[in-house]
């Protein structure tokens, strides 16, 4: 691999400033340490500007070249929230907060854009600015949107934007992306189904909420397998099926469900918003009672654009060796919103093999830093120039 080598001589302070920000993990907006942990290095590293407080408890540092001769600033983002997930994994460096751990890797995605801002304001090797975004909130707190909505993307005068995301499973530091629609929207919704409850010895005298859920649920899938185009994805999942009663004898008045509706193009969104709305209100209905709906959409899906996709993808083969072409993802990410407002991409990087994200005995890889660290800084250099 092409890894920079002042990344190799960086990596044993690259690896404590992960592990630090490991130990000590925050939810959502409440990452008041690790950003000013975060504001603290980059002011040691003598970054042109720092500001704080961006989209709530953001920080963006710009990083100025030798020279600017065409006013360009392209942006660099990690995210730096945790997950209310008890850690498993025994490890020294451990979660020392009860019920939260980085089980994502936004640990690692901030120590490395960390250290990819240290050797970017050692070398200043670039024609234009580095925008350097660390965000909160991914996690589902839409902290993308909360940036942009303070005008991030203005105030700096950025004019692209990249992110990257650890991938267990991938060879230690080798990168895969994908134009067009990448990670998926991720809505969710919530269906109050009522009846009419009553004893369990006199069903005729109820109408049974309990069986209209029931129906409604395996209705639900014909969304994907009966509405939707088959070469379009959508995934319709109910996830929790609770009714008003704990009883035996006991049929209940009420069942909710929950689950979340998840698809990678606007149309394949609409359809799965109206058809939850369409089955459960009728099936309901045929059986004597009714439907309560509550759709709400999240983060829209996160779409690379074409020429920035192969920026990044020639940037990983620079550093890797080649690049491949990834698969579509399900789950969602909030980057999306940033591509939203600037051209950009999102490029995943293996972490090896090891627990999934979101499992309490993942870890990032610290062997996996130099690679990214090289990317960040490839992506800079190359996008801007030589300075002049």
């Amino acid at each position: 691999m092409a890894i920079r080598n002042r990344f190799s001589e960086l990596l044993p302070e690259i690896t404590a400033w992960r592990r630090d920000i490991h130990e000590n993990p925050e939810l959502l907006f409440e990452t008041h340490r690790t950003s000013q942990f975060v504001a603290d290095r980059l002011a040691e590293f003598g970054c042109d500007e720092i500001v704080t407080g961006i989209g709530r408890t953001g920080v963006v540092a710009l990083i100025k070249g030798r020279s600017d001769s065409q006013g360009k600033v392209v942006g660099l983002r990690a995210d730096m929230d945790a997950l209310p997930i008890e850690e498993a994994t025994g490890l020294p460096y451990a979660s020392k907060t009860p019920g939260v751990m980085h089980a994502c890797g936004h640990d690692g995605h901030t120590a490395m854009l960390l250290g990819a801002a240290k050797y970017l304001a050692e070398t200043r090797n670039f024609d234009g600015t580095v925008a350097v975004i660390f965000q909160p909130a991914e996690e589902g707190g839409g902290g993308g949107l909360e940036m942009c909505k303070d005008g991030m993307m203005e105030r700096f005068g950025i004019d692209e934007v990249y992110g990257m995301h650890n991938w267990p499973g991938r060879p230690i530091g080798t990168f895969a992306i994908r134009p067009g629609p990448f990670f998926a929207a991720t809505d969710t919704f919530e269906i109050v189904i009522e009846g009419k409850g009553g004893h369990a010895a006199k069903p005729n005298e109820t109408v049974d909420s309990i069986v209209m859920a029931a129906q409604c649920v395996t209705a639900l899938q014909t969304i994907a397998a009966r509405n939707a185009d088959p070469v379009e994805q959508i995934v319709v999942s109910v996830t929790s099926f609770e009714s008003s009663s704990k009883a035996f004898n006991v049929i209940p008045q009420s069942v909710t469900l929950r689950g979340t509706v998840r698809t990678l193009i606007p149309e394949m969104r609409a359809l799965g918003r109206d058809r939850i709305h369409e089955i459960c209100t009728h099936t309901a209905a045929v059986f004597g009672g009714m439907a309560h709906i509550t759709y709400t959409e999240g983060y829209p899906a996160t779409v690379n654009h074409e020429a920035e996709t192969k920026f990044a993808a020639e940037a990983a083969a620079k550093v890797a060796g080649d690049c491949d072409f990834a698969p579509l993802v399900m789950g969602g990410e909030d980057f999306s919103y940033m591509l939203e407002e600037r051209p950009g991409a999102y490029i995943l990087m293996g972490n090896g093999d090891g627990a999934s994200v979101h499992h309490p005995e993942y870890n990032f890889n610290d062997e996996a830093i130099p690679a990214g660290c090289s990317w960040w800084v490839e992506m800079a250099e190359t996008r801007l120039g030589a300075a002049q």
